[in-house]
Protein backbone atom coordinates (compact mmCIF):
# COMPACT_ATOMS: atom_id res chain seq x y z
CA UNK A 1 0.00 0.00 0.00
CA UNK A 2 1.30 3.40 -1.00
CA UNK A 3 0.36 5.67 1.91
CA UNK A 4 2.45 8.43 0.37
CA UNK A 5 -0.32 9.15 -2.13
CA UNK A 6 -2.71 9.97 0.69
CA UNK A 7 -0.68 12.92 1.95
CA UNK A 8 -0.65 14.43 -1.52
CA UNK A 9 -4.44 14.84 -1.71
CA UNK A 10 -7.49 15.71 0.35
CA UNK A 11 -9.65 13.07 2.00
CA UNK A 12 -13.20 12.85 0.71
CA UNK A 13 -14.58 14.31 3.95
CA UNK A 14 -12.39 17.44 3.85
CA UNK A 15 -14.45 19.58 1.42
CA UNK A 16 -17.48 21.51 2.64
CA UNK A 17 -20.71 19.59 3.10
CA UNK A 18 -24.18 20.23 4.55
CA UNK A 19 -23.98 22.34 7.74
CA UNK A 20 -20.18 22.39 7.39
CA UNK A 21 -19.90 25.49 9.52
CA UNK A 22 -20.38 23.20 12.53
CA UNK A 23 -20.53 19.62 11.21
CA UNK A 24 -17.16 18.48 9.89
CA UNK A 25 -17.98 14.93 8.80
CA UNK A 26 -20.49 12.09 9.13
CA UNK A 27 -19.59 8.42 9.41
CA UNK A 28 -21.49 5.15 9.47
CA UNK A 29 -19.71 1.98 10.60
CA UNK A 30 -21.11 -1.55 10.41
CA UNK A 31 -19.77 -4.53 12.37
CA UNK A 32 -20.22 -7.97 10.83
CA UNK A 33 -18.93 -11.51 11.44
CA UNK A 34 -18.80 -14.60 9.27
CA UNK A 35 -20.98 -17.49 10.37
CA UNK A 36 -18.38 -20.17 9.66
CA UNK A 37 -15.43 -18.69 11.56
CA UNK A 38 -14.57 -17.92 15.17
CA UNK A 39 -14.57 -14.24 16.11
CA UNK A 40 -11.07 -12.70 15.75
CA UNK A 41 -10.46 -12.60 19.50
CA UNK A 42 -10.94 -16.36 19.75
CA UNK A 43 -9.54 -17.42 16.39
CA UNK A 44 -6.09 -18.85 15.84
CA UNK A 45 -3.65 -17.25 13.44
CA UNK A 46 -4.41 -19.66 10.61
CA UNK A 47 -8.14 -18.95 10.87
CA UNK A 48 -7.54 -15.20 10.90
CA UNK A 49 -5.33 -15.47 7.82
CA UNK A 50 -7.99 -17.49 6.03
CA UNK A 51 -10.67 -14.88 6.80
CA UNK A 52 -8.37 -12.01 5.80
CA UNK A 53 -7.44 -13.59 2.48
CA UNK A 54 -11.03 -14.55 1.69
CA UNK A 55 -12.38 -11.06 2.32
CA UNK A 56 -9.41 -9.31 0.73
CA UNK A 57 -10.06 -11.22 -2.50
CA UNK A 58 -13.85 -10.82 -2.27
CA UNK A 59 -14.13 -7.08 -1.66
CA UNK A 60 -12.65 -5.85 -4.98
CA UNK A 61 -15.48 -7.65 -6.79
CA UNK A 62 -18.05 -5.49 -4.97
CA UNK A 63 -19.33 -2.64 -7.18
CA UNK A 64 -19.10 -0.23 -4.22
CA UNK A 65 -15.33 -0.74 -3.91
CA UNK A 66 -13.95 -0.50 -7.49
CA UNK A 67 -10.58 1.26 -7.29
CA UNK A 68 -8.89 0.41 -4.00
CA UNK A 69 -5.75 -0.34 -2.01
CA UNK A 70 -5.42 -3.28 0.36
CA UNK A 71 -2.74 -4.25 2.88
CA UNK A 72 -2.24 -6.66 5.75
CA UNK A 73 -1.18 -5.13 9.03
CA UNK A 74 2.03 -7.16 8.87
CA UNK A 75 2.85 -5.48 5.54
CA UNK A 76 2.63 -1.95 6.91
CA UNK A 77 5.25 -0.02 8.83
CA UNK A 78 4.41 1.70 12.07
CA UNK A 79 4.45 5.03 10.22
CA UNK A 80 2.05 3.76 7.53
CA UNK A 81 -0.36 2.60 10.23
CA UNK A 82 -0.12 5.95 11.96
CA UNK A 83 -1.00 7.78 8.73
CA UNK A 84 -4.06 5.58 8.17
CA UNK A 85 -5.15 6.17 11.78
CA UNK A 86 -4.67 9.93 11.48
CA UNK A 87 -6.87 9.89 8.37
CA UNK A 88 -9.58 7.97 10.30
CA UNK A 89 -9.21 4.96 7.99
CA UNK A 90 -8.22 2.43 10.66
CA UNK A 91 -8.60 2.20 14.44
CA UNK A 92 -5.92 2.05 17.10
CA UNK A 93 -6.94 -1.56 17.72
CA UNK A 94 -6.34 -2.60 14.11
CA UNK A 95 -3.02 -0.74 14.03
CA UNK A 96 -1.86 -2.97 16.90
CA UNK A 97 -2.70 -6.16 14.96
CA UNK A 98 -0.32 -8.02 12.70
CA UNK A 99 -0.61 -11.09 10.45
CA UNK A 100 -4.17 -12.08 9.65
CA UNK A 101 -5.61 -8.56 9.92
CA UNK A 102 -5.79 -5.88 7.27
CA UNK A 103 -7.66 -3.09 5.56
CA UNK A 104 -9.20 -2.40 2.15
CA UNK A 105 -9.58 1.29 1.28
CA UNK A 106 -11.40 2.74 -1.69
CA UNK A 107 -9.21 5.27 -3.46
CA UNK A 108 -11.42 8.24 -2.58
CA UNK A 109 -11.22 7.25 1.14
CA UNK A 110 -15.00 7.40 1.46
CA UNK A 111 -15.14 3.66 2.09
CA UNK A 112 -12.76 1.60 4.22
CA UNK A 113 -13.13 -1.97 5.45
CA UNK A 114 -11.11 -3.20 8.44
CA UNK A 115 -10.75 -6.96 8.56
CA UNK A 116 -10.15 -8.94 11.75
CA UNK A 117 -10.15 -6.02 14.15
CA UNK A 118 -12.63 -6.78 16.96
CA UNK A 119 -14.99 -8.29 14.39
CA UNK A 120 -14.31 -9.96 11.06
CA UNK A 121 -15.61 -6.90 9.22
CA UNK A 122 -15.77 -3.27 10.25
CA UNK A 123 -16.85 -1.32 7.19
CA UNK A 124 -17.25 2.43 7.26
CA UNK A 125 -18.41 5.22 5.01
CA UNK A 126 -17.50 8.83 5.76
CA UNK A 127 -18.99 11.93 4.15
CA UNK A 128 -18.35 15.69 4.56
CA UNK A 129 -20.65 17.78 6.74
CA UNK A 130 -23.94 16.52 8.17
CA UNK A 131 -24.82 13.76 5.73
CA UNK A 132 -25.50 10.64 7.81
CA UNK A 133 -28.21 9.40 5.45
CA UNK A 134 -25.83 9.39 2.46
CA UNK A 135 -23.13 7.64 4.50
CA UNK A 136 -25.66 5.02 5.61
CA UNK A 137 -26.92 4.47 2.06
CA UNK A 138 -23.42 3.79 0.77
CA UNK A 139 -22.46 1.59 3.72
CA UNK A 140 -25.67 -0.38 3.35
CA UNK A 141 -25.02 -0.96 -0.35
CA UNK A 142 -21.57 -2.43 0.33
CA UNK A 143 -22.93 -4.49 3.24
CA UNK A 144 -25.53 -6.04 0.92
CA UNK A 145 -22.90 -6.77 -1.73
CA UNK A 146 -20.70 -8.60 0.78
CA UNK A 147 -23.66 -10.46 2.24
CA UNK A 148 -24.42 -11.75 -1.24
CA UNK A 149 -21.24 -13.84 -1.05
CA UNK A 150 -20.76 -14.41 2.70
CA UNK A 151 -23.05 -15.82 5.37
CA UNK A 152 -23.04 -13.44 8.32
CA UNK A 153 -23.47 -14.51 11.93
CA UNK A 154 -27.10 -13.53 12.49
CA UNK A 155 -29.85 -14.28 15.01
CA UNK A 156 -33.54 -13.81 14.07
CA UNK A 157 -34.17 -12.60 17.63
CA UNK A 158 -31.08 -10.43 18.19
CA UNK A 159 -29.87 -9.42 14.76
CA UNK A 160 -26.21 -9.35 13.74
CA UNK A 161 -23.94 -11.01 16.31
CA UNK A 162 -20.77 -9.15 17.26
CA UNK A 163 -17.75 -9.61 19.51
CA UNK A 164 -18.92 -6.82 21.82
CA UNK A 165 -22.51 -7.16 23.14
CA UNK A 166 -23.03 -3.41 22.79
CA UNK A 167 -22.91 -3.78 19.00
CA UNK A 168 -25.39 -6.67 18.72
CA UNK A 169 -28.46 -5.92 16.62
CA UNK A 170 -27.85 -3.58 13.72
CA UNK A 171 -24.10 -3.57 14.40
CA UNK A 172 -24.22 0.09 13.36
CA UNK A 173 -22.48 3.12 14.80
CA UNK A 174 -23.40 6.40 13.20
CA UNK A 175 -21.45 9.49 14.21
CA UNK A 176 -20.95 13.14 13.36
CA UNK A 177 -17.80 15.16 14.06
CA UNK A 178 -18.78 18.61 15.33
CA UNK A 179 -16.82 21.81 15.86
CA UNK A 180 -18.45 23.59 18.80
CA UNK A 181 -16.26 26.45 20.09
CA UNK A 182 -19.36 28.50 20.92
CA UNK A 183 -20.62 25.93 23.41
CA UNK A 184 -17.15 25.72 24.91
CA UNK A 185 -16.80 29.50 25.23
CA UNK A 186 -20.22 29.81 26.90
CA UNK A 187 -19.38 26.84 29.17
CA UNK A 188 -22.50 25.02 27.99
CA UNK A 189 -20.66 22.02 26.53
CA UNK A 190 -20.77 19.95 29.75
CA UNK A 191 -24.55 20.28 29.95
CA UNK A 192 -24.83 19.22 26.31
CA UNK A 193 -22.58 16.20 26.86
CA UNK A 194 -24.61 15.13 29.90
CA UNK A 195 -27.82 15.61 27.94
CA UNK A 196 -26.52 13.40 25.14
CA UNK A 197 -25.70 10.63 27.59
CA UNK A 198 -29.23 10.72 29.02
CA UNK A 199 -30.76 10.04 25.61
CA UNK A 200 -28.36 7.25 24.73
CA UNK A 201 -25.71 9.06 22.70
CA UNK A 202 -21.97 8.93 23.22
CA UNK A 203 -19.70 11.98 22.98
CA UNK A 204 -16.01 11.38 22.28
CA UNK A 205 -12.97 13.31 21.16
CA UNK A 206 -11.43 13.84 17.74
CA UNK A 207 -9.86 10.38 17.57
CA UNK A 208 -12.88 8.43 18.80
CA UNK A 209 -13.23 6.16 21.80
CA UNK A 210 -10.80 6.88 24.63
CA UNK A 211 -9.60 10.19 23.17
CA UNK A 212 -9.96 13.63 24.67
CA UNK A 213 -11.55 16.56 22.91
CA UNK A 214 -9.06 18.61 20.91
CA UNK A 215 -9.61 21.79 18.94
CA UNK A 216 -13.19 22.07 20.28
CA UNK A 217 -14.14 19.01 18.21
CA UNK A 218 -16.44 16.31 19.52
CA UNK A 219 -17.78 13.13 17.95
CA UNK A 220 -21.45 12.36 18.69
CA UNK A 221 -22.66 8.81 18.03
CA UNK A 222 -25.44 6.36 18.88
CA UNK A 223 -24.93 3.77 21.62
CA UNK A 224 -28.07 1.68 21.08
CA UNK A 225 -27.82 -0.91 18.31
CA UNK A 226 -30.43 -3.40 19.51
CA UNK A 227 -34.18 -2.94 19.06
CA UNK A 228 -33.97 -0.03 16.61
CA UNK A 229 -33.72 -0.04 12.83
CA UNK A 230 -30.81 1.56 11.01
CA UNK A 231 -33.13 4.18 9.55
CA UNK A 232 -34.44 5.09 13.02
CA UNK A 233 -30.90 5.45 14.35
CA UNK A 234 -29.92 7.69 11.44
CA UNK A 235 -33.06 9.84 11.73
CA UNK A 236 -32.73 10.25 15.49
CA UNK A 237 -29.05 11.15 15.35
CA UNK A 238 -29.54 13.63 12.53
CA UNK A 239 -32.39 15.33 14.39
CA UNK A 240 -30.37 15.65 17.60
CA UNK A 241 -27.25 16.86 15.77
CA UNK A 242 -29.36 19.52 14.06
CA UNK A 243 -30.42 20.72 17.50
CA UNK A 244 -26.79 20.82 18.67
CA UNK A 245 -25.87 22.80 15.56
CA UNK A 246 -28.57 25.36 16.35
CA UNK A 247 -27.37 25.60 19.96
CA UNK A 248 -23.82 26.12 18.71
CA UNK A 249 -24.80 28.85 16.28
CA UNK A 250 -26.81 30.64 18.95
CA UNK A 251 -23.90 30.37 21.37
CA UNK A 252 -21.51 31.89 18.82
CA UNK A 253 -23.72 34.90 18.19
CA UNK A 254 -24.39 35.39 21.90
CA UNK A 255 -20.64 35.52 22.54
CA UNK A 256 -20.20 37.90 19.62
CA UNK A 257 -22.95 40.21 20.88
CA UNK A 258 -21.69 40.12 24.47
CA UNK A 259 -18.01 40.68 23.62
CA UNK A 260 -17.35 41.29 19.94
CA UNK A 261 -13.70 42.12 20.54
CA UNK A 262 -13.10 38.74 22.20
CA UNK A 263 -14.13 36.76 19.11
CA UNK A 264 -12.26 39.08 16.75
CA UNK A 265 -9.20 38.81 18.97
CA UNK A 266 -9.37 34.99 19.09
CA UNK A 267 -9.64 34.72 15.32
CA UNK A 268 -7.09 37.45 14.61
CA UNK A 269 -4.52 36.02 17.00
CA UNK A 270 -5.04 32.55 15.55
CA UNK A 271 -4.44 33.79 12.02
CA UNK A 272 -1.45 35.87 13.08
CA UNK A 273 0.25 33.04 14.92
CA UNK A 274 -0.49 30.36 12.34
CA UNK A 275 0.71 32.62 9.51
CA UNK A 276 3.95 33.56 11.27
CA UNK A 277 4.89 30.99 13.95
CA UNK A 278 8.05 28.91 13.54
CA UNK A 279 7.31 26.35 16.27
CA UNK A 280 3.90 24.77 16.91
CA UNK A 281 3.02 21.76 19.04
CA UNK A 282 0.24 19.47 17.88
CA UNK A 283 -2.18 20.65 20.59
CA UNK A 284 -1.41 24.31 20.01
CA UNK A 285 -1.95 23.90 16.28
CA UNK A 286 -5.34 22.18 16.78
CA UNK A 287 -6.52 24.90 19.18
CA UNK A 288 -5.41 27.72 16.88
CA UNK A 289 -6.94 26.06 13.82
CA UNK A 290 -10.17 25.81 15.81
CA UNK A 291 -10.09 29.55 16.55
CA UNK A 292 -9.29 30.31 12.91
CA UNK A 293 -12.17 28.09 11.71
CA UNK A 294 -14.49 30.00 14.04
CA UNK A 295 -13.30 33.28 12.55
CA UNK A 296 -13.79 32.01 8.99
CA UNK A 297 -17.26 30.61 9.73
CA UNK A 298 -18.35 33.91 11.27
CA UNK A 299 -16.95 36.02 8.44
CA UNK A 300 -14.24 37.60 10.58
CA UNK A 301 -11.30 36.10 8.66
CA UNK A 302 -11.25 35.70 4.88
CA UNK A 303 -9.69 32.51 3.53
CA UNK A 304 -10.12 30.96 0.12
CA UNK A 305 -12.15 28.13 1.69
CA UNK A 306 -12.33 26.19 4.91
CA UNK A 307 -10.98 23.06 3.21
CA UNK A 308 -7.46 24.27 3.90
CA UNK A 309 -8.21 24.12 7.64
CA UNK A 310 -9.57 20.57 7.37
CA UNK A 311 -6.48 19.54 5.41
CA UNK A 312 -4.16 21.02 8.02
CA UNK A 313 -5.96 19.14 10.81
CA UNK A 314 -4.63 15.96 9.20
CA UNK A 315 -1.42 17.04 7.45
CA UNK A 316 -0.04 18.57 10.66
CA UNK A 317 -0.28 15.26 12.54
CA UNK A 318 3.02 13.51 13.45
CA UNK A 319 2.71 10.64 10.98
CA UNK A 320 1.96 12.89 8.03
CA UNK A 321 4.79 15.27 8.87
CA UNK A 322 7.30 12.44 9.00
CA UNK A 323 6.03 10.88 5.78
CA UNK A 324 6.43 14.21 4.01
CA UNK A 325 9.98 14.52 5.29
CA UNK A 326 10.81 10.90 4.47
CA UNK A 327 12.38 10.28 7.87
CA UNK A 328 11.64 10.01 11.56
CA UNK A 329 11.50 13.40 13.26
CA UNK A 330 12.16 14.32 16.85
CA UNK A 331 9.38 16.16 18.67
CA UNK A 332 11.10 19.55 18.24
CA UNK A 333 11.68 18.87 14.55
CA UNK A 334 8.01 18.01 14.11
CA UNK A 335 6.99 21.24 15.83
CA UNK A 336 9.20 23.25 13.45
CA UNK A 337 7.99 21.39 10.34
CA UNK A 338 4.35 21.68 11.47
CA UNK A 339 4.69 25.45 11.83
CA UNK A 340 6.34 25.71 8.42
CA UNK A 341 3.62 23.67 6.73
CA UNK A 342 0.78 25.62 8.33
CA UNK A 343 2.50 28.95 7.68
CA UNK A 344 2.84 28.13 3.97
CA UNK A 345 -0.72 26.84 3.53
CA UNK A 346 -2.39 29.67 5.44
CA UNK A 347 -0.45 32.37 3.61
CA UNK A 348 -1.11 30.71 0.23
CA UNK A 349 -4.83 30.60 0.93
CA UNK A 350 -4.88 34.23 2.00
CA UNK A 351 -2.72 35.30 -0.93
CA UNK A 352 -4.94 33.51 -3.43
CA UNK A 353 -7.93 35.40 -2.04
CA UNK A 354 -6.06 38.74 -2.07
CA UNK A 355 -5.00 38.10 -5.65
CA UNK A 356 -8.59 37.53 -6.74
CA UNK A 357 -9.70 40.72 -4.98
CA UNK A 358 -7.14 42.79 -6.93
CA UNK A 359 -7.92 41.30 -10.35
Amino acid sequence: MNTGQYIERSSAWMPSGPESGVAISSRVRLARNMADAAFPGWAGEEDRIRVWEQLRDLLPACPSIKNYQAAGMDELSGLDKQILFERHLISRELAERSRGSGVVIRDDEVVAVMINEEDHIRLQCIRPGLDIAAAWKEADALDSEIEGSVDFSFSPQLGYLTACPSNVGTGMRASVMLHVPGLVLTKEINAVVKGMAKIGLAVRGLWGEGSEAAGNMFQVSNQMTLGESEEDIVDQLEQIVQEIIEHERNARWRVLEADEHRIHDLAGRAYGILAHAHILTSKEALDLLSDLRLGVDMGIVDLRNECVINELLILSQPGHLQKQEGRKLKATERDIRRAELIRERIKASKNDLDGKEHE
